[in-house]
């Protein structure tokens, strides 16, 4: 097998084990908004930890903290553009053990934005229902977790893993010339 083979074969396992855990998280996820408007909608929050935690139905129209309210379509063409990217950084990112991380980080995010776009798009709303009482934080889903998630471990690897000339990848003609 030559090395261009070799590639392919990386990038196209690398793509089908990406596309299954992204379509598994969104499922994860519409599956429990599914539950959450069955069992929450037009009723009252489900305190699981008094004080704590609670799931609450909510049908948020905006961003956390209620930011951008009622601007669907804003967010519908955030979301294309943050998929245009996506593709672009999947096509762009080395398909080896040294970039596995960033992969994960870009199809755990992905995983996020196709879910919150899905309610977006089908029913007007995002569907929230994790609240922390504790701290009167905004009340979240699935999808949410998975971008903060994913966000956090972005900073973390871009801090602590990688130098900047790792990332010579996105950027070639940048490259330095002797």
């Amino acid at each position: 097998m030559n090395h261009v083979q070799e590639s392919r074969g990386k990038n196209g396992a690398y793509l089908t084990g990406g596309l299954l855990a992204m379509g598994t998280l969104v499922l994860l996820d519409q599956w429990t908004k599914a539950r959450s408007v069955s069992c929450l909608r037009g009723r009252p929050s489900i305190s699981l930890i008094p004080g704590v935690l609670e799931l609450k139905y909510l049908e948020n129209t905006g961003a956390a903290f209620g930011l951008f309210a009622g601007k669907k379509n804003f967010f519908l063409l955030f979301c294309v553009l943050f998929f245009l990217l996506f593709i672009y950084f999947y096509r762009k990112l080395p398909k080896n053990r040294r970039f596995l991380p960033l992969l994960v980080v870009l199809f755990l995010t992905g995983s996020g934005a196709l879910g919150n776009f899905i309610d977006r798009a089908a029913r007007g709303y995002v569907v929230d229902f994790i609240y922390f009482s504790l701290i009167d934080f905004p009340i979240f889903n699935m999808a949410d977790i998975y971008v903060v998630t994913g966000g956090i471990l972005l900073v973390l690897l871009v801090c602590f893993k990688y130098q900047e000339e790792d990332f010579e990848f996105l950027f070639p003609d940048r490259r330095k010339r002797p």
